[in-house]
């Protein structure tokens, strides 16, 4: 099953089925396994990246792999300064621009739901590259296959979310594409707050995924086969007091690794502040860098999917 035949665009998690994700996977795997079979596949076609936040891994990795696919890209580091939005040029008319100019838009935007807006007016397929706190369904997509390869499965994980849930768009959309699975269970480790919002925790228990909240993160380490840490997003507080109220409150470092099984991963989304130490970099069970890398394959398999 193809997600080029289920889906125009990649607005959010919830969208993907179980099948399409074990296609997608399947895909990547193929892509990493023989990479010299897609050379010049998307030969012709050009991808807009236009982000109105700053981004690195994301950009670089969509970047990576539209050109190792053989397809050329465009884009713009911070649309909000640097594009004809400056000039109060609404998201819809920049959109029905550039979506005459590429084939595929890949879009970063300050504003929640920003990603549906463009869709609705774009020509060519829109993939949501983050939407302020709302989502981040290819970092979810890249985190679930993170899981897969390290874990050897995802039916019956126990992952431990910590840190900044409420703004955190990548543990919201990973959390979706989790409940899609079998015997998960979920921790969500935050202060109140950055707790993990309702709305999340109310489709869990639609979907019978059983979760606890909890500020304790010392006896959750031992529990889980998954530790996903994110940092407190300073950029999403108005109040810098709020913000120093939290900050620094969870940090993983080797007495922190010694409390978690043999077998378990740590996962960050990057970029990291404080909130891991460098000292378990070492460490084989940190695998944010073996993530971050996973993301240029699952991103061209997505492309592939969806401009072939």
């Amino acid at each position: 099953m193809a997600v080029s035949q289920k889906m125009q665009h990649v607005i959010e998690s919830q969208q993907f089925s179980r099948a399409v994700l074990e296609d997608l996977f399947a895909r990547t795997e193929e892509i990493k396994r023989e990479p010299h079979h897609f050379i010049g596949r998307l030969a012709g076609q050009v991808m807009a990246a236009l982000f109105y936040e700053p981004s690195t891994r994301t950009r670089f990795s969509f970047e990576a792999a539209m050109l190792r696919l053989g397809g050329q890209t465009m884009g713009t580091d911070n649309a909000r300064e640097f594009s004809s939005a400056a000039k109060g040029e609404t998201l819809e008319d920049s959109i029905r621009i550039v979506s005459g100019y590429a084939d595929v838009i890949v879009l970063r935007h300050n504003e929640e739901g920003a990603a549906r807006r463009a869709a609705a007016v774009s020509s060519v397929p829109i993939i949501n590259a983050g939407d302020g706190p709302g989502q981040h369904p290819t970092q979810a997509l890249l985190d679930l296959y993170t899981i897969r390869d390290e874990l050897g499965r995802i039916d019956g994980v126990r992952v431990a979310m910590v840190g900044d849930l409420a703004n955190g768009r990548t543990v919201r959309s990973l959390t979706y594409l989790l409940s899609k699975f079998k015997d998960i269970k979920l921790w969500f480790v935050a202060p109140p707050q950055v707790a993990m919002r309702p709305d999340l925790k109310t489709h869990l228990d639609e979907h019978r995924v059983p979760w606890i909240e909890t500020q304790d993160l010392e006896s959750v380490l031992p529990e889980v086969d998954v530790v996903y840490m994110t940092r407190i997003q300073k950029e999403r507080f108005t109040d810098p007091e709020a913000f120093n109220a939290v900050k620094g409150v969870y940090r993983i470092d080797n007495e922190a690794m010694a409390r978690m099984r043999k077998y378990a991963i740590l996962m960050h989304p990057l970029p990291r502040v404080d909130e891991i130490s460098p000292d378990v970099d070492g460490d084989p069970r940190s695998a944010y860098f073996r993530q971050a890398r996973n993301g240029l394959h699952v991103r061209m398999a997505l492309l592939d999917r969806l401009l072939t």
